[in-house]
């Protein structure tokens, strides 16, 4: 049929499909823009949103970090003081022993001397016998606190080691 028409009508069915198509462009390019605006509203906050929050993050690491740095210096220091500490009461301890056993030395000459006094006698036993119970209790406990010492000295070593190596890391 359209090999009937004219040519001039021909020439305006062109003319008419172009324009149909330079609408259609415009019409897209207009859609597109828009959608562009939506987007351009929405993923700008979030950019910088995320900005802040980022930045905020650094700085409660950063704050971490500088605390954990402060906490490993203070529990270091106290360790040294308490493992010098230790060593006092294992020491003092020790003089405590020793003041025991002549105690109980002495109870046994005390109850050489005794002998003559039958109820007395068996009093003193069962005190001898006490004695040498608080004796072995009084070692155990030098021992324990001994132990003690040596696993307070272990401790201090082993944090103050990562916590040396992590202070490696820091800025400061």
């Amino acid at each position: 049929m359209i090999e009937n028409r004219p040519a001039r009508q021909m020439a305006q069915a062109k003319d008419s499909d172009g324009e149909n198509v330079d609408r259609s462009f415009e019409r897209l390019s207009e859609a597109f823009e828009t959608s562009a605006r939506r987007w351009e509203l929405i993923v700008y906050p979030s950019l910088f949103g995320f900005i802040l929050l980022a930045g905020y993050g650094f700085f409660l690491i950063y704050s971490l970090t500088r605390d954990v740095h402060y906490l490993a210096i203070s529990v270091d220091s106290n360790m040294t003081v308490m493992s010098s500490n230790f060593q006092a009461v294992s020491d003092n301890m020790n003089h405590l022993t020793a003041n025991v056993r002549v105690i109980a030395n002495n109870m046994g000459d005390i109850s050489d001397k005794i002998s003559t006094l039958e109820p007395m006698l068996t009093s003193i036993d069962s005190m001898d016998q006490t004695m040498d119970s608080m004796d072995r209790a009084i070692n155990s406990i030098t021992h324990t606190t001994h132990n003690m010492r040596n696993d307070m000295a272990n401790i201090n070593q082993n944090v103050s080691r990562p916590m040396s190596f992590i202070n490696t890391f820091m800025p400061w």
